[in-house]
This record gives C-alpha cells, sequence and structure tokens, in this order.
C-alpha cells in the first residue's frame, strides 16, 4: 500500500517512523515548508515529496493518505482524500466541530473507502483486556475519571519547536478521553453509546488574554448503570499529568499514559509507550485498507464523541458567545 503523509510534525515523525515496521510504503511526504519537507521525506526515505496536496491526490499511485495537519484542517483534507478515491486514516481529531465530523464520515461512506481515526487510547493489550471483560459483563464499569494537564502559555509543541498553529483543549486532548471514556463504558460498543448517556454537565474557562484560548475544561457525564464520567484538562498546570483511571466493581485501573504504566489493586504493569499504541493504530488500518474492511476506530465510530464536545462548545458559546478562535474557526467557515 502506497502512502501519503500529510504533515510532519511530531505524529507526522512518529508515523512514519511506524511504517517502516509495517507493510506501507513510504510514497509522498506532503508539506508547507519546501527545505524542510525536502530534509524530512529523505531522512525518512519518502520517494516523493511536495507542497501541493491536490498533486499528491491526484497521483494514482496513492492508496492511503495519513492526515497528521494542524486539527483544524482535519476534515477539508480528510474530505479531500476520500473524494480522490483514497483510504483515510485521520489523527485526532476527526474535526473541530460536530457538523464537519458528519460530513467526513457521510462522505467515506458515500465514496466507499475505508475511513480510520488514530485514537490509540483503544490500542493495548491492557486496555482491551479490560474492554473484554466489561463488554462480557464479567465487571461493570462504576466511573472513569480521565485528566490532561500540562503547561501550555507558549504555543510550544511536543517537538519543542514554537508552531504557527494553535492547540484546542477540548477538541483535541480532551477528545482523547471522552472518546476512551465512551469506548470503554459501553464496552467497546460505540452504537449504543448515545443511549447511554443521560446527561452531560460541563465548564470551560474564559478565554485567556495571553493565548486567545480557553485553557481550562470539566465535563462530567452522567451515563446508564449509574457510570459516572469526569474529564478535566488544563493548558495552565505546571504539573504534566495525562492519566485514565477506570474503577469496576472488582477493581480499579489507572492507565498512566506519560510513564507507560498500569496500575490496578495488584500492583503495577509496564504498557506500551504512547509511539507504539499509535503503530498499532497505524498498522491496523493498513491492513483494514488492504482488506477492504473496518479499521478498529472507524469514522462512524468516533460521532458520539463529537456529539458530546459539540454539546460542551455550545454550553460555551451561550455562556460568553460563539466567536472564532485561535485554531478553531466558526463552524462554516472554509478557508
Amino acid at each position: 500500500m502506497n502512502v501519503c503523509m500529510v504533515g510532519h510534525g511530531m505524529m507526522g515523525k512518529w508515523h512514519s517512523e511506524n511504517l517502516r515496521a509495517i507493510d506501507g510504503r513510504r510514497h509522498t511526504l506532503v508539506g508547507v515548508q519546501p527545505d524542510q519537507t525536502a530534509a524530512f521525506a529523505a531522512a525518512q526515505g519518502y520517494l516523493h515529496w511536495t507542497t501541493d496536496y491536490g498533486a499528491a491526490l491526484n497521483d494514482p499511485e496513492v492508496d492511503i493518505v495519513v492526515i497528521a495537519t494542524p486539527s483544524e484542517l482535519h476534515a477539508e483534507q480528510a474530505i479531500a482524500a476520500l473524494e480522490h478515491g483514497k483510504h483515510v486514516l485521520v489523527e485526532i481529531p476527526i474535526a473541530m466541530n460536530l457538523a464537519d465530523a458528519e460530513r467526513v464520515a457521510a462522505t467515506a461512506k458515500r465514496h466507499k473507502r475505508i475511513l480510520g481515526l488514530c485514537h490509540p487510547r483503544r490500542f493495548g493489550a491492557e486496555r482491551e483486556a479490560l474492554r473484554q471483560r466489561v463488554h462480557a459483563g464479567a465487571e461493570r464499569v462504576r466511573l472513569i475519571d480521565c485528566r490532561f494537564f500540562i503547561h501550555r502559555l507558549s504555543n510550544t509543541g511536543a517537538t519543542g519547536l514554537r508552531r504557527d498553529w494553535t492547540d484546542n483543549l477540548l477538541w483535541h486532548h480532551v477528545t482523547h478521553l471522552v472518546d476512551f471514556a465512551l469506548w470503554m463504558a459501553a464496552g467497546g460498543d460505540l452504537a449504543k453509546a448515545d443511549d447511554e448517556i443521560l446527561a452531560v454537565h460541563s465548564l470551560m474557562s474564559p478565554v485567556d488574554v495571553r493565548t486567545g484560548i480557553p485553557m481550562e475544561v470539566a465535563l462530567m457525564i452522567e451515563a446508564a448503570h449509574d457510570c459516572a464520567i469526569v474529564c478535566t484538562g488544563s493548558y495552565y498546570s505546571r504539573a504534566w499529568i495525562y492519566d485514565l483511571l477506570v474503577v469496576t466493581d472488582r477493581d480499579s485501573y489507572r492507565f498512566d499514559e506519560l510513564k507507560a504504566l498500569l496500575t490496578t489493586g495488584d500492583g503495577e504493569i509496564a504498557m506500551a509507550a504512547q509511539q507504539e499504541e499509535c503503530a498499532m493504530a497505524l498498522r491496523d488500518f493498513v491492513q483494514a485498507a488492504r482488506e477492504g474492511r473496518d479499521s478498529a476506530v472507524p469514522g462512524w465510530s468516533v460521532l458520539p464523541t463529537m456529539r458530546v464536545l459539540e454539546r460542551v462548545q455550545q454550553d460555551w458559546d451561550r455562556r460568553h458567545g460563539a466567536r472564532a478562535l485561535p485554531g478553531r474557526p466558526l463552524p462554516g467557515a472554509r478557508g
């Protein structure tokens, strides 16, 4: 399968490195700055590079497009690739609003292309084993408490380089938290996730004058069967925390994403690191495209999460006024 990688930040780098270990040919790299794009393509072994996304999509040799660009570009770039007959793997999030997420999923269905999302928190042997027990009824989830805290007052990404785009706490990092929580609470059956949500309560801070974006999010989901889901995040925190706690009627499971460590009542277990979880997602998607089946994280399956985020965003809009934010233009605005 010939792969076109769009973007070469941290996730583009991880995916490019992960392609070395699977049967995915590094065919074309799409970037913005010619010198940087050429250097990255040479270092990672891509056959071609370009700054013209349309030209890459017009290449009949390209089978798969992996979108690892700024979040606000994901929906339009995914739709363009699907309309050109490519299978598409999109980095989280699928879009920055529910309407665009639904457009992407509908486009994939209309063109009969494989659409997958890189939601790595759904991968890993330990999480999958717990999900299977929940699905089988061997354990009942009572509480899920997910946190993402990082210090991000300057626009510097995980590579240490200053970015020319602005991140969004709700539509990026909290998306990871909500999607994992819904997936686990539903035992993986996300077709029924919407029916399991009884209420959503949220608080998102006003726009910060220094960064131009809300810097804190807290939300709680009342779910069926007396299950509670709490997701919190902050870009102000000096402590870097990224963990997912699942409390069941049998045990508790704390997945520490930064330390790659699972802590239960019986002790600690080493888990796969975040890059390896991304490798699992990429490996599954390439195999799904080859076999013509749904990926482990198909496009439709992230829509329940997007509906929760839309409710949180609408609540914030009512309180503070709907507006375009850095990294998140108003829905319907096309750039």
